[in-house]
């Protein structure tokens, strides 16, 4: 179930500020984040449980999402 989102707080990278498109994530009241597009925020949102998000923030610190060199 895709909980009410209408009055939560939209953060993105400030590296958006200088390039088109990113993801804006806001930070549930029951632990779940909420991942959308910037550039289609009426679309349904992802949310994922707390557990799922810091997986992939290590994977992302980790370079485990870099393209391949």
């Amino acid at each position: 179930m895709t909980p009410d989102l209408s009055k939560v707080a939209w953060r993105k990278a400030s590296l958006s500020e200088t390039a088109n498109g990113c993801l804006e994530v806001a930070l549930l009241d029951d632990g779940r984040v909420a991942i959308r597009d910037n550039e289609a925020p009426d679309s349904p949102p992802f949310v994922v449980t707390a557990h799922v998000w810091a997986c992939f923030l290590d994977g992302a610190k980790n370079g485990e999402f870099d393209p391949p060199r």
